[in-house]
């Protein structure tokens, strides 16, 4: 499952991040978005979502979305 599949205000585990881009992979790792860290879905917005990871919040658009797996 997709992080845009993924309900609003449920916490779940990141599984995997699937991307060739290793500038992305590296900008996820930066916010905190890896393989066992927990990620919630505050809520779902016209071409992306805000999500809250650790102690941030931010918004991430869909194609970003797509590349994190539950």
């Amino acid at each position: 499952m997709t992080l845009l599949e993924a309900s609003e205000g449920r916490e779940y585990i990141i599984k995997s991040i699937q991307t060739d881009d290793e500038e992305l992979n590296s900008f996820l790792f930066s916010l905190g978005c890896y393989s066992g860290e927990t990620i919630t879905v505050i809520a779902f917005r016209k071409g992306g979502c805000t999500v809250s990871i650790k102690d941030g919040r931010y918004s991430i658009d869909n194609q970003l979305a797509e590349a994190i797996i539950l």
